[in-house]
C-alpha cells in the first residue's frame, strides 16, 4: 500500500500539488490591486454617475464585501488558460435611503447597474480590461486572461447600513487599511432575507452571500484545514477534466462536507473517503447548506449530472488503484491522468506502508457485548 499524501500537501520545503495550485504572490498581487482599483471608482464614480443620471438625493459612499473562493480560501490557480480564469467575487452594498421604500427598493436594478458600469468605464479603458455586461446577477470585469472580477451589487436597509458606515469610518480613524473593507463580514444583526441582490431580468431577489461562507468557514473549523485542502482538489479535478464548465464550486464544497472524515497527515486516504460517496450524492441530489428548499445539482441537467457522477467515479478507481499499487511510478502517472500535469511526478516522494501497518492505523470499532448468563451455584 502506498502513501501518497506527500504528493497532495506538505509542509516540508519540496514539490506538492496544493502548491501547484495557488496563484503565484505577482497573479496575487496583481488581482488585489486590481480589485482596490475597482472599489475605488465605485466608491467615487457611482455617486456621481447617479447625480449624472438624475438622482438628487443624499450622496453615499459603498461599502464592500468580499465574497466566493477568495472569501472561502479555495481559489485555485486556472488549468487551462483560456477559457479558465480565476473569479473574484466583491460584493458593492448600498442603502435602501437611495429609494422611497423601506422592505424594497423602487428604483429598478438597472439604474443601479448603470451607475456602476458607468464609474468603472474609465478604469476599464485605461488598463485595456474588458467589462462584460451580459451576466444576469453581477458585472465582470476581466482584468487578464488569467483572471476576472465579479461585481454583484446588493440594496441593505438603512439602519443597518448606516452601522456599517459607522464601524467602517472608526476603522479608518483607527488606521486599521487592512481592515477597513472587511467590515460588512460581520454584519451579525442583519437578517438574511434583507439583503437584496440585483438581478438584470428579475429586478431585485433576495440572496445573503454571507450565508454561504459562515456556513464553509464553520465546517472547516469544525472539522479541519484538511477539509479545505480536499474541496480544491476536487476543484482542481473539475478544473482539469472539464477545460469549460462541470460541477460548480459551491456544488462541490456541499457535497464533500457531509462525506469528509479527516485523516491525520493523509490527505489521499481523506480525499479517497469523499470519492467513494460523491457519485452518488450527485444522482440523488444536493441540498444548498443554506437553504433547504433548494437543490444545488438543479443548476445541471439530467446529461450533465451523470457525465460528472460517472467522471468522479473515474476518479474514485484511479485513486484507489494509485494508493494499493505496488509501483509509485504508476501511481504517479494515474493520478496525472485525472489531476493534469500540474500533479507531481514525484515517485520519490511516495511511502510505502505495509498491509500490518495499514491495517493497525484504522481505529477499532466496538463489536456487541455478548449477554452475560445468570448460573446458580452448588
Amino acid at each position: 500500500m502506498l502513501d501518497l499524501s506527500a504528493l497532495f500537501y506538505t509542509t516540508k520545503e519540496q514539490t506538492c500539488f496544493l502548491n501547484e495550485l495557488d496563484l503565484t504572490p505577482g497573479e496575487k498581487d496583481g488581482i488585489s490591486k486590481a480589485k482596490n482599483d475597482v472599489r475605488e471608482a465605485l466608491r467615487t464614480g457611482i455617486p456621481r454617475v447617479m447625480r449624472e443620471n438624475g438622482y438628487e438625493g443624499k450622496t453615499v459612499i459603498p461599502r464592500f464585501f468580499i465574497q466566493g473562493s477568495w472569501a472561502y480560501k479555495t481559489l485555485n490557480r486556472p488549468c487551462h488558460t483560456p477559457p479558465q480564469q480565476s473569479d473574484v467575487d466583491d460584493g458593492v452594498y448600498l442603502p435602501m435611503s437611495l429609494v422611497q421604500e423601506e422592505e424594497r427598493p423602487s428604483i429598478a436594478s438597472s439604474f443601479f447597474f448603470e451607475a456602476a458600469e458607468g464609474a468603472l468605464k474609465s478604469l476599464v479603458e485605461k488598463n485595456g480590461w474588458t467589462l462584460v455586461t451580459t451576466k444576469p446577477t453581477c458585472i465582470r470585469i476581466e482584468i487578464s486572461e488569467l483572471a476576472h472580477i465579479d461585481v454583484p451589487l446588493y440594496a441593505i436597509p438603512d439602519k443597518q447600513f448606516l452601522l456599517i458606515t459607522e464601524k467602517f469610518e472608526a476603522r479608518r480613524l483607527l488606521g486599521n487599511v487592512a481592515v477597513m473593507d472587511s467590515a460588512p463580514d460581520h454584519w451579525d444583526s442583519l437578517p438574511s432575507d434583507k439583503v437584496l441582490l440585483a438581478h438584470r431580468e428579475e429586478n431585485w431577489m433576495k440572496s445573503d452571500p454571507r450565508a454561504m461562507k459562515d456556513w464553509f468557514v464553520g465546517q472547516v473549523e469544525k472539522m479541519g484545514e484538511q477539509l479545505r485542502r480536499i474541496v480544491r482538489y476536487l476543484k482542481a479535478f473539475r478544473d482539469s477534466q472539464w477545460p469549460k464548465g462541470g460541477p460548480s464550486s459551491i456544488l462541490l464544497m456541499a457535497a464533500a462536507v457531509p462525506l469528509f472524515e479527516a485523516n491525520l497527515r493523509r490527505d489521499d486516504l481523506a480525499l479517497l473517503q469523499v470519492l467513494k460517496g460523491l457519485p452518488a450524492a450527485l444522482r440523488s441530489g444536493v441540498v444548498n447548506p443554506t437553504d433547504s428548499n433548494s437543490y444545488l445539482t438543479d443548476a445541471l441537467t439530467p446529461e450533465a449530472l451523470e457525465d460528472a457522477a460517472q467522471k468522479f467515479e473515474k476518479f474514485d478507481a484511479y485513486l484507489d488503484g494509485a494508493i494499493h499499487a505496488n509501483d509509485a511510478t504508476q501511481a504517479c502517472t494515474w493520478l496525472g491522468q485525472m489531476l493534469g500535469d500540474r500533479f507531481p511526478n514525484r515517485p520519490d516522494l511516495v511511502g510505502t506502508i505495509s498491509i500490518a501497518a495499514a491495517v493497525a492505523s484504522v481505529p477499532a470499532e466496538a463489536g456487541p457485548v455478548e449477554p452475560v448468563k445468570r448460573t446458580k451455584a452448588g
